[in-house]
């Protein structure tokens, strides 16, 4: 066993070693909420769902934590009299999980609110300051980033050639310096910010997940994961900053691509923002995790409507055939599959997905071949290993958690009245009043459930379920 993951920093393949293989220890920057999740988000945080998902099938346990930046210049500026920062950042943080629930992303072993890690903040700048590489300045503090000779060292850069920090000057040695401390301004809300030994104010963005990810993890941790927008300056601040203050800090950095639309890149000022509420409106959920989760995680993935019609037409593929399978074929005294050697070795590969889910689909081609020749063993084999390979990418249409309708007695109501349906049309065609069943199969298929008549009778399903 061989897991391999792209390490951004090193820019190449390195083989996945965890510092305690008994406990994985991944930290994964959440969402700033300063309004609702969109696509990008979603497409985000399943990256790393099924990358979780994943080494738990390897290692046995990860733990597991996600941040939520509740305080932010963004969060502020969004706020209103009648909404304050806190209520607005509470609300879209309640969208967010909501958004992350419907497609299945597990819930983080741990998930800090930046508010709440605001004294180790404080202590890790103490620290920065005593070590040379933070100076107090007008109430805030900041990194001074020549003093740290391996700043730029996540992206390659040399300061020379970096752009600015956007924070205003107010007492900036030089201007590729951030801030680790805010001080208080007289146009934000007092609830917005903490006393500390530089005067009131609160916490810069970058210090925030270093703080919180060593009190989580601890000073290392095996693996930091975000979005390639986030490797500059986000990222590479925190490495500096972790790194000046003596902790070892992340031993592998994971990041996953960028969303485009039709082509282009997402943006609110060219309209084609969308919305994780508008990608989820008048779908199966499961059909957007798998739209998303279908690239490989490091590729820009295009979202455009055909995307889910692709993975809706795939998800069929896979549903018709653990359906017809589990009608002929008993696998409750020996429910658990094999997993094939070919979809552990794309997953092992950089976490590929698009060669893992090749397996399942030709797992799936089999299976019905087999089913075909009456080989119910074969057909035995292949729908449970297509059960184990979807139940680790999160996929399996079989869970509970994908279906509608989680009412067992309106299930139950249901089928009565469909199956007393199937029972009227099969009397009718014994006979030969064609114009009865065509009438009641007509009935059925207006509902939106389709027939399938089998030797062993007619079976029916949601259609597109």
């Amino acid at each position: 066993m061989t897991v391999r993951l792209y390490d951004t920093q090193a820019q190449t393949l390195r083989e996945f070693v965890p510092g305690d293989p008994s406990n994985v220890t991944v930290y994964v920057c959440g969402p700033t909420v300063q309004s609702g999740p969109h696509i990008g988000h979603l497409r985000g945080a399943l990256s790393f769902d099924i990358l979780r998902r994943w080494l738990t099938h390897r290692f046995g346990r990860v733990t597991f934590v996600r941040n939520v930046t509740d305080i932010d210049d963004k969060v502020l500026a969004n706020a209103t009299d009648d909404e304050p920062w806190w209520a607005l950042a509470y609300r879209m943080e309640l969208a967010f999980t909501r958004a992350y629930s419907a497609i299945g992303i597990l819930p983080p072993t741990y998930e800090p609110r930046a508010t709440a890690s605001v004294p180790q903040m404080i202590e890790l700048i103490d620290r920065l300051i005593a070590e040379g590489h933070a100076y107090p300045a007008e109430g805030s503090v900041y990194f001074d980033v020549r003093s740290w000779p391996s700043y730029g060292e996540l992206t390659r850069q040399r300061p020379d050639a970096m752009e600015s920090s956007a924070d205003a000057d107010a007492g900036k040695r030089d201007a590729l310096d951030f801030a680790l401390w805010k001080g208080a301004k007289a146009d934000e809300p007092a609830s917005a910010t903490w006393a500390s030994p530089w005067g009131a104010g609160r916490p810069g963005w970058h210090i925030e997940c270093s703080a919180m990810s060593r009190r989580y993890l601890g000073p290392e941790f095996d693996i930091h994961g975000g979005g390639l927008d986030l490797r500059f300056p986000h990222h590479e601040n925190e490495l500096a900053q972790s790194a000046a203050a003596g902790d070892p800090f992340a031993r592998y950095w994971v990041h996953n691509g960028l969303v485009t639309v039709d082509g282009q890149k997402m943006s609110k000022s060219l309209g084609n923002f969308v919305l994780a509420d508008d990608a989820l409106q008048g779908r199966d959920p499961l059909v957007v995790r798998y739209a998303l989760g279908a690239a490989h995680y490091r590729s820009s993935l295009d979202v455009a409507g055909r995307a889910f019609d692709e993975a809706e037409a795939a998800l069929e593929r896979i549903r018709s055939f653990l359906d017809r399978a589990e009608r002929v074929v008993d696998i409750s005294a020996d429910p658990d599959g094999v997993l094939p050697d070919a979809f552990a070795a794309a997953l092992d590969d950089d976490l590929g997905v698009p060669q893992a889910l090749a397996v399942i689909h030709e797992t799936v081609r089999a299976g019905n071949a087999a089913l075909d020749a009456g080989d119910a063993d074969a057909a035995s084999r292949a729908v449970r290993a297509v059960g184990v390979m979807t139940g680790i990418l999160g996929i399996d249409p079989r869970d509970p958690q994908w279906r509608t309708g989680g009412d067992p007695a309106e299930a139950s109501a249901l089928d009565s009245l469909v199956q007393a349906m199937i029972a009227q049309r099969a009397q009718a065609r014994a006979e030969k009043d064609w114009t009865t069943a065509d009438r009641v199969r007509d009935a059925i298929a207006a509902a939106g459930i389709d027939l399938e008549d089998t030797p062993d009778g007619t079976h029916w399903s949601i259609h597109g379920r």
